[in-house]
């Protein structure tokens, strides 16, 4: 997703598998074993441990349960929760994916998040704190640890991302009922559910002669960042930079597109937005149905 390198490169993203299937096997987040072409580099890429989320669990109701020693909010407060948000920006830093974590001003230090970060091999190189009118945002900069370089794998974006929901889901368990990773590892699911079909919505407008803005809004779930991806570059269309947010229930993501170095031009955005509908309001299928 911000798929830039630092030499300002453009990167593309291609996937050998025809298609990608999400599946929980004993509560872990698995995705298909696949060859994938990534800025120019080839690698084979298995089931992630990474992705692997393994230790997620159903939470048991913990009214008092903080992150870094912070205490549980007072009963008035907790009556109206924050929303949560995640935004993984590819955008900002040439050679960092900057990380940044919202949740009112409930969040403490996040030393566990960045404890979990390093345990997906990636090195915290800057972090601060600001405060607005949303509440409090924690923004931290992050590259890989065996390169010293920004983050360009999709699925490492995605664990990365699951990561800290999986937090605010295990320190701030009032924030469940606002995520949609809540319904299954939450204290309190979703009480509205959103309609995907209602919620996706899909733009593509020129961003200067040589790429397109893409942007999508839709109903959250695990993994959507890499199916995304595979989607778009099935289509031979390179994801250059972007930025993935999640909002509560919401997913909001920006990506910076082209077709051979070019803005894509309307018949290949038609095809695009309508790959993407199609993949993101289709009914989901029981494996077990087959």
């Amino acid at each position: 997703m911000a798929m830039a390198s630092a030499s300002g490169s453009a990167l593309c993203f291609t996937d050998a598998s025809s298609s990608l299937a999400l599946r929980r096997d004993c509560g872990a987040l698995c995705l298909p074993p696949r060859t994938v072409t990534f800025g120019f580099v080839d690698k084979s890429l298995s089931n992630l441990e990474r992705l692997r989320l393994s230790n997620l669990k159903p939470r048991a109701s913990n009214a008092t349960a903080v992150e870094n020693g912070k205490q549980g909010e007072s009963a008035a407060d907790s009556d109206k929760v924050p929303t949560p948000v995640v935004i993984i920006d590819q955008d900002s830093d040439p050679d960092a994916t900057v990380l940044e974590v919202t949740f009112g001003d409930r969040l403490g230090a996040l030393l566990d998040t960045m404890n979990a970060l390093k345990n997906l091999g990636l090195n915290v190189v800057k972090a601060n704190v600001y405060l607005d009118s949303s509440g409090k945002h924690n923004k931290f900069a992050i590259t890989k640890a065996d390169s010293g370089r920004k983050v360009e794998d999709p699925e490492l974006l995605e664990a990365i991302r699951l990561t800290v929901i999986n937090n605010l889901l295990e320190f701030h368990p009032e924030s469940s009922s606002q995520l949609a990773m809540g319904a299954a590892f939450g204290v309190l699911p979703p009480t509205e559910p959103i309609d995907v079909d209602i919620a996706t919505h899909i733009t593509i407008e020129d961003d200067g002669p040589n790429r397109s803005l893409l942007y999508i809004e839709t109903a959250d779930r695990p993994g959507l960042l890499v199916e995304l991806v595979k989607i778009i570059s099935d289509i031979s269309v390179a994801v250059e930079s972007g930025e993935f947010d999640t909002e509560g229930l919401l997913a909001k993501v920006k990506f910076h597109v082209s077709y051979r170095n070019k803005a894509l031009i309307k018949p290949l955005q038609q095809v695009l937005a309508n790959s993407l509908r199609y993949f993101l309001r289709r009914p989901s299928t029981d494996e077990s149905s087959f």
